[in-house]
């Protein structure tokens, strides 16, 4: 069963830094475009970023685009999120997904992907 663990949230001052994990077991990692999402409460799902099988194409949601970057080591099953210059407005439950896709182009709708992680808090205090 593919196991996707996420860790490194946690709570944080407005203006401080995070880096979130996800850890990917029991696929083949390399064939899997991986993504970040976030949940707040009352509020639906959203994309923050995406990359590609091999690393070399991002997508970034508006919102985060110069304060979160995201990266990924195939040989350790693992995606990253730097999270920079949080905001209040930045906590939520955070997620990653893997999508089956060695396209060049990461996948940026979260239909597309195929396994999610149970999600870490993010919390942002003012």
């Amino acid at each position: 069963q593919v196991q996707l663990v996420e860790s490194g949230g946690g709570s944080v001052q407005a203006g401080g830094s995070l880096r979130l994990s996800c850890a990917a077991s029991r696929l083949t990692f390399s064939n899997y475009a991986m993504g970040w999402f976030r949940q707040a409460p009352g509020k639906e799902r959203e994309t923050l970023a995406a990359i590609n099988w091999n690393g070399y194409s991002a997508y970034y949601a508006d919102f985060v685009k110069g304060r979160f970057s995201i990266s990924r080591v195939n040989a350790k099953n693992t995606v990253y999120l730097q999270m920079n210059s949080l905001k209040p407005e930045d906590t939520a439950v955070y997620y990653c997904a893997a999508g089956y896709s060695v396209r060049s182009s990461p996948l940026t709708r979260s239909t597309e992907y195929n396994y999610w992680g149970q999600g870490t808090q993010v919390t942002v205090s003012s």
